[in-house]
């Protein structure tokens, strides 16, 4: 095996009082595909940066081959004091580099060179630094959330790019999609040490569930062999004729080590409060169109959304999702056409930009919107500090102004103000930044949980298959297309994903157009869709019913008499079993169809 080019060793790292990393290692030898992933605020993005030699560690030890060659990518990049985006990328390139290869990573993220560091968004500094990163072709990459603000085009673009670089990846990310594309083994960074799984992301998940099985059964043999050796200490005839001392001091040994088991992080508690229950049609859109500037922006489009349903919008960045989402929600009117909103609606948004968050509020206003120190949630009032648990911040954190917490921490703050706000319409507006992959799992859980309809923007593929019911996409020229099922689906049915906007889109090569043939069939039957899973809950019951409506209308035919007695009858019950055996075999086509395609996927991630 290779010596590693990059080694930390027992790397220990606190902020205060408080550990951080208690003796962490990160090795990474040449080509590794390694993915980073803990909760948030277990320190990955700490741990990084001592990697990147950004920051100093308290203990332990770093080590880079001489000669290699590292380039990290913050989540936050500075551009400040370059002129435009290009000289920025092109002051990242070393003597030996090729200068063309600036110019022509810019042009693949969507980005002419002449961008003012200035006035980029979000998103365009984030593929300008990723441009940097990648201009020198390093021997190591050390990518800090690297999807964050970047749309869907450009992720799949991203992963095109890394998967063909000799480079070996140290990736953060929430985007289980691209961990799954990309990683070949796991490092898992929990209670500030680190484990490594030589698997790439599709097996992380099972064997982190089941090293904590493993801690809770060891805790409860711990726990089990403290009582009996308290017991044997008080009542045993040993303990009463010379008190065995070996044993008292194993005892205390087993005590203390009880103490200091730090178990795992506690998981975030998300229940969305409902209200009272909206009309079954919740929002009606008949053609309505929208332009800026002369651009159009929706174009004639027409959707019926109705209780229960989760809508997904889809489209690369400047396509207008936040705008259709927004007329959609009756907040923007529309330029022509009509939006009617249903009756009895109760909505609760959650923005991208987390814009309604005052930077100076403390975190316990922010919960209680200032009015004392309880939090009514479902309508059963809880202190803050109880509220504040269940989303992971300490009780000390209650003073501390929104300004200074993490985004992932800002995110999780977005979340406990709308889930304790009554709603039967949720809005949600990119809500996986920052979210760590436990969070997004009890995001995925309360969606399908929730009673009333979800409408949610989101660049993040795997979240759209699990939540979603349908999908609305952007086809180009203001035109927006419905389709059924999660995001895997709607690539099925229109052979590809979301591609970038005509003005924007990066110039392809022959390989990187097959990549992505190759890639939509195999996204397609990657995962169950939302609607798929929920199909296979309610078939089985809605297959009983009608067996048992058969049942009883075979009963009335049976009887010789009826067609004498009562012609009418007779006809009504003959109708209504030929319905009834038609939506039964439909049912069970269905069903048959859906768990077959579960049994290969099962048997294709085996």
């Amino acid at each position: 095996m290779a010596p590693p080019l990059l080694l930390l060793q027992d790397i220990r790292q606190g902020f205060g009082t408080t550990p951080l990393l208690r003796g962490a290692t990160l090795s990474v030898a040449p080509g590794e595909r390694l993915a980073l992933v803990g909760r948030n605020g277990s320190g990955k993005s700490t741990l990084l940066k001592i990697a990147a030699g950004l920051v100093t560690p308290d203990g332990g030890s770093r080590f880079l081959q001489p000669g290699a060659t590292l380039r990290y990518l913050p989540q936050e990049p500075d551009l400040s004091g370059h002129a435009n985006t290009l000289s920025y990328v092109e002051a990242a390139l070393g003597p030996g580099d090729d200068p063309y290869r600036a110019r022509y990573l810019l042009e693949q993220l969507g980005l002419t060179g002449e961008e003012s560091p200035e006035r980029l968004s979000g998103g365009e500094a984030r593929r300008a630094a990723l441009a940097a990163v990648l201009a020198p072709a390093p021997d190591i990459l050390l990518l800090d959330e690297p999807t964050n603000h970047l749309d869907l085009p450009a992720i799949e673009w991203l992963e095109s790019e890394l998967a063909s670089m000799r480079a070996a990846l140290v990736l953060i990310s929430h985007d289980r999609r691209f961990l799954e594309s990309l990683s070949r083994a796991m490092v898992w960074l929990d209670r500030g040490t680190t484990r490594r799984l030589e698997q790439g992301f599709a097996g992380f998940e099972a064997w982190r569930d089941q090293v904590l099985e493993e801690e809770e059964r060891d805790a409860h043999k711990l726990a089990r062999e403290i009582v009996r050796e308290e017991h044997w200490l008080r009542y045993g005839v040993t303990a009463r004729r010379k008190r065995n001392m070996r044993r008292v001091g194993e005892l205390q040994a087993l005590r203390e080590k009880h103490r200091q088991r730090r178990g795992p992080q506690g998981g975030v508690r998300l229940a969305a409060t409902e209200a009272d229950g909206s009309g079954s049609l919740v929002i009606a859109a008949e053609r309505i169109s929208k332009s800026f500037g002369g651009r159009p922006v929706v174009r004639d489009v027409s959707v019926r959304i109705l209780r229960g349903d989760r809508l997904g919008i889809v489209g690369p960045n400047g396509a207008g999702k936040t705008t259709l989402l927004n007329m959609l929600t009756g907040v923007l009117p529309p330029d022509s056409g009509e939006v009617r909103l249903g009756t009895g609606i109760g909505m609760v948004t959650l923005d991208q930009r987390r814009a309604s968050l005052d930077d100076s509020m403390t975190l316990s206003d922010a919960l209680t919107e200032g009015r004392g120190d309880m939090v009514h949630v479902g309508g059963t009032p809880r202190h803050v500090v109880g509220y504040m648990k269940d989303f992971l911040f300490l009780p000390e954190q209650a003073r501390t102004p929104l300004g200074v917490l993490s985004g992932g921490e800002r995110a999780r703050v977005m979340l406990a103000r709308a889930m304790a706000r009554p709603s039967n319409l949720l809005v949600l507006d990119e809500p996986t930044n920052d979210l760590d992959l436990e969070t997004l799992d009890l995001l995925q859980e309360m969606i399908a949980d929730y009673g009333g309809t979800v409408l949610v923007v989101s660049h993040d593929r795997d979240f759209l298959d699990r939540v979603a019911t349908s999908i609305i996409a952007y086809e180009g020229e203001g035109r927006w297309q419905d389709y059924a099922g999660g995001y895997s689906d709607m690539v099925a049915q229109r052979g590809h994903g979301v591609q970038a906007r005509a003005a924007d889109a990066p110039a392809t090569t022959p390989a990187s157009r097959r990549a992505a043939e190759a890639a939509a069939p195999q996204a397609a039957r990657a995962r169950l869709s939302m609607a798929e899973m929920q199909a296979l809950k309610t078939l089985p019951r809605e297959m009983e019913k009608l067996s048992a409506e058969i049942a009883k209308l075979n009963e009335i035919l049976a009887d010789p008499q009826l067609y004498t007695r009562d012609p009418a009858r007779f006809a009504k019950a003959t109708e209504l079993l030929a319905q009834r055996q038609s939506a039964l075999a439909d049912a069970e086509e269905r069903w048959l169809e859906i768990e077959m395609r579960r049994e290969e996927i099962e048997a294709g991630a085996g």
